[in-house]
């Protein structure tokens, strides 16, 4: 028989929480159903069905023996890290819940949630280099990203090279090879890459790093922007990655309502990462927390539905005589990109690249003319949306590099949200016949 109280290290007794179950008889619960009540006993907030949002700064210990050990645990002088809560900046409630929850979808031992995308990358970043590392990226990168590598850690003596977000085998491992002549700390990548949607070959990334690096302590870690795609239509854990990053504005939260990031994967890694977010205090605050509980348990609906979606509307702009091409993942086929897509991912996804026949001047009066769909930058919402990266999100990128990423003046990139798909079709039929 199981008691219902525990006695913690300081021999205080503890009513131990009980999440709901992860499974049924012999069968594992799927991830949309344990976003449910996973991690959460309403029995320990007065019966309450969803968890309140716990607004406080700090936590009471029960005993100074209790604060002792809980300190052991934040400074690294005792194994194992911190149990329980203490001060709002290295975890609270509403953050622990949600943090297991997101870890769920792709079977992840560890999460961490960010004030925002690029906070969660910046965390990241900082906790693995130091003056002379090199970090090894695929291209493009969201140009904020680039910018933090080339711009912001190059100031403090961080390198970096760069592959093609489509390169093969052989081009990886130059790329590798060059960098093994100095200490390479970190292999980031970004699949699909934004705003290309090009493909990064996580599977020859991974055998890449381990020919030239070895499997033990040292080998860099890989890390990899899943924003696209995950992560209902691509899990990069089980295909060689050892931490996914995440702007969880986008479809984690999917309601255009928040801003947030996260980190999850294998433990080792997360806990570095872990003890600098302490340190700076990039943690996600409790509401915004809060916000995406309730958010994970429509993620798989909400995305389902995009997804459809978008392979009507692509379907319809793909034979259109002003579209020149359209980015597609779903329309992949006989060549490197499809076999990456067909050994990685599970699904085409809502955003993609269109390349419109002309060049900003038509790109714009087509973006000018849409009704339902919104021009404004982000995507994974639950809205279209629609922007123009070469004079917007990328317009800091040197022409030469965009020419170089294919981020052209004809490219517009697209996020297809849950309304009606054929209005969604009426609507940029009526868009490109402005041009």
């Amino acid at each position: 028989m199981t008691s219902d109280t525990e006695v913690d290290q300081a021999g205080a007794r503890r009513r131990k929480p009980r999440s709901a179950a992860d499974t049924v008889g012999n069968r594992r619960l799927k991830p949309s159903t344990m976003m449910m009540g996973h991690g959460f006993d309403p029995m320990l907030s007065e019966g309450s069905l969803k968890p309140p949002i716990f607004l406080t700064s700090t936590f009471v210990f029960e005993s100074a023996a209790a604060g002792k050990r809980h300190f052991e645990g934040v400074t690294g002088k005792r194994p194992g890290g911190a149990e329980g809560l203490v001060y709002s900046r290295f975890n609270g409630p509403n953050q622990e819940i949600l943090e297991d929850r997101l870890g769920i979808w792709e079977d992840a031992e560890d999460a961490l949630t960010f004030s925002s995308g690029m906070s969660a990358i910046a965390t990241l970043f900082l906790a693995m280099v130091k003056p002379g590392d090199t970090i090894i990226h695929s291209g493009p990168l969201y140009a904020a990203t680039e910018t933090l590598i080339a711009r912001v850690l190059g100031k403090f003596g961080v390198n970096f090279l760069d592959f093609p977000a489509g390169a093969s085998r052989a081009e990886i491992d130059a790329v590798l090879e060059k960098g093994a002549k100095g200490h390479v700390a970190l292999i980031y990548l970004e699949s699909p890459a934004n705003p290309t949607n090009a493909l990064v070959d996580i599977e020859a990334v991974a055998a890449s790093r381990d020919a030239i690096f070895g499997t033990g302590a040292d080998a860099p870690p890989i890390a990899i922007d899943n924003t696209f795609l995950g992560p209902l239509w691509q899990q990069p854990l089980k295909h060689g990655a050892d931490l996914v990053v995440y702007s969880l504005t986008k479809y984690a939260g999917g309601h255009s309502d928040l801003v947030a990031g996260g980190v999850l994967g294998r433990k080792e890694p997360i806990n570095t990462v872990r003890l600098l977010r302490n340190t700076i205090g990039t943690i996600l605050d409790p509401h915004t927390a809060w916000m995406l509980l309730r958010s994970l348990e429509t993620l798989e609906l909400r995305m389902s539905r995009a997804g459809e979606n978008a392979a009507k509307v692509c379907a319809f702009l793909r034979d259109h005589p002003k579209v020149e091409r359209v980015g597609y993942l779903g329309f992949l086929e006989g060549d490197r990109q499809a076999d990456i897509y067909r050994r990685h991912c599970l699904g085409a996804g809502s955003t993609f690249s269109l390349f419109i026949k002309g060049g900003e001047a038509e790109s714009f009066r087509f973006l000018d003319a849409l009704s339902i769909a919104k021009l404004a930058v982000s995507l994974g919402g639950t809205e279209t949306l629609a922007s123009h990266p070469a004079a917007m999100t990328h317009l800091s990128v040197s022409p030469e590099r965009k020419a170089a990423l294919g981020i052209t003046d004809n490219l517009v990139r697209i996020s297809i949200g849950v309304e009606d798909a054929d209005d969604l079709i009426a609507d940029f039929a009526q868009a490109l016949s402005a041009i």
